[in-house]
């Protein structure tokens, strides 16, 4: 998301290598008087140097790969903000109702959960402003689809990276942000095999930059933000409970989310902040990830192509506790409304602060050949269905929340069942895509 910026002319180094560097250029500019050919010389240096840090700075930035962090725009060498960006932002979190109205900044606005929960609540009359890095992860043109469709409803969605500190102390100074709804993450399990350090750089960093920022401000504000059912791992008691085991992860990602978890405890803990860990289980819906099984299903079937479905131990189904978005919607704005103030100041704790966590998932798992019997239904072709033994990639067997907690702290209550939301992403799908089915893509669950 945009690119981590270094504030030194050189990459951060020891003491010793720092003071030679400042002898070389105190060498190279009592040289600069003397003689025509010494000031030559001494420009040379200096353009040398300025090329060696460019150089520097897109590589280790293209060193991300397609997990990384430029936007679709132009990399951000310097974030000035200009007049009439702030009146974008201004503009936007301006709340419209007069009942305890929030002003929400939600991060990963242009990803899938991200966009409707920011709909949701410009809707009711929040105010709301967005942040996404637009990486390519999955099709570029699918998250700009959605920026497009926020922007319809009045809701900005900045194109940066959530580790710029300095874009998200400025947005903190030109309006009061009193929730942030931390969406942005790399997502996906399969994924990490390829790219770990893109999972540290989100996952990790990014999620402490939120808290580094938020615990500075004053007031503080309440944060929302999403874990992970992924953080079950290995665990084999069903349903999952909140106060099961999780320190056994089996993906990367898991292992990201887990720490995120523990990270969540210090910062409440320490400054205290305000915040509510929601465990997702298998969104799906319209506006979804196309790396998602359901979506590559949906793909691959109507291109007359095969599509794997894998079983796990035993020759036993895999089974997912599939969540339809409308559900998480709900769970996430519920999540807001009940999040009580951080009890920081000026980065202090002043006294014990909120910290919950939550599953959201609807409680029924189904089994994969039975998601696509449905989409089968639907779309009314027949899938050339593939049965392949689950590799060892970090995938789980099953997921299978249990909910009470949020049932009741929160009065979640899932209604959409797996074929009535399956038939809602379809309707949807063929109306976006038509018979334009978007490019190959990674599959998760």
């Amino acid at each position: 998301m945009g690119q981590v910026r270094h504030h030194d002319n050189f990459p951060s180094t020891p003491g010793k290598v720092k003071m030679d560097r400042s002898n070389y250029f105190g060498r190279v500019t009592s040289r600069w008087h003397s003689t025509a050919s010494a000031r030559l010389l001494g420009c040379s240096a200096l353009l040398l140097a300025f090329a060696l840090v460019v150089l520097f700075r897109v590589s280790s930035s293209s060193d991300l790969g397609d997990g990384g962090y430029f936007s679709h725009s132009d990399v951000h060498w310097a974030f000035k903000p200009t007049r009439v960006w702030e009146k974008k932002v201004r503009q936007s979190c301006l709340p419209r109702r007069e009942d305890n109205p929030m002003v929400v900044l939600v991060t990963g606005a242009a990803g899938f959960v991200g966009t409707h929960v920011s709909l949701a609540l410009k809707k009711r009359g929040d105010g709301v402003v967005g942040i996404d890095n637009f990486n390519s992860y999955y099709e570029v043109s699918l998250k700009i689809a959605r920026q497009e469709l926020l922007a319809k409803h009045g809701i900005f969605v900045i194109d940066a990276d959530i580790n710029d500190a300095f874009l998200l102390k400025t947005v903190f100074e030109l309006v009061q942000i009193t929730h942030v709804m931390h969406l942005a993450a790399q997502a996906g399990v399969r994924y990490a095999m390829e790219n770990p350090g893109s999972y540290v750089q989100s996952n990790i960093a990014g999620l402490v930059n939120i808290f580094e920022i938020c615990k500075a401000a004053n007031p503080q504000p309440a944060i929302v933000w999403a874990s992970s059912s992924s953080v079950y791992g290995l665990n084999t008691k069903v349903p999952f409970s909140e106060l099961d085991r999780t320190d056994q992860p089996a993906s990367l990602y898991a292992a990201t989310k887990k720490a995120g978890e523990e990270i969540a405890h210090t910062y409440n803990h320490i400054y205290g902040l305000s915040i509510t860990g929601l465990r997702f289980f298998t969104v799906y819906g319209p506006w979804g990830r196309p790396d998602m099984a359901y979506f590559s299903f949906t793909r691959n079937i109507l291109k007359g192509k095969p599509i794997n479905i894998y079983q796990g131990p035993n020759n036993k189904d895999l089974a997912r506790d599939f969540t339809y978005i409308d559900d998480i919607v709900e769970g996430c704005v519920a999540s807001l409304d009940t999040a009580e103030k951080s009890t920081g100041s000026g980065g202090k704790k002043t006294g014990p602060a909120q910290l919950r966590i939550f599953n959201l998932g609807n409680t029924s798992p189904v089994t994969v050949p039975t998601l696509v019997d449905i989409l089968e239904k639907y779309l009314n072709v027949k899938a050339k269905r593939e049965i392949v033994k689950m590799p060892r990639n970090g995938d789980v067997p099953f997921t299978h929340a249990n909910i009470s907690a949020a049932q009741t702290q929160l009065q979640y209550k899932p209604e959409t069942n797996l074929e009535t939301g399956l038939k809602k992403f379809v309707k949807w799908y063929l109306s976006y895509y038509g018979d334009n089915t978007p490019h190959e893509s990674l599959v998760a669950w």
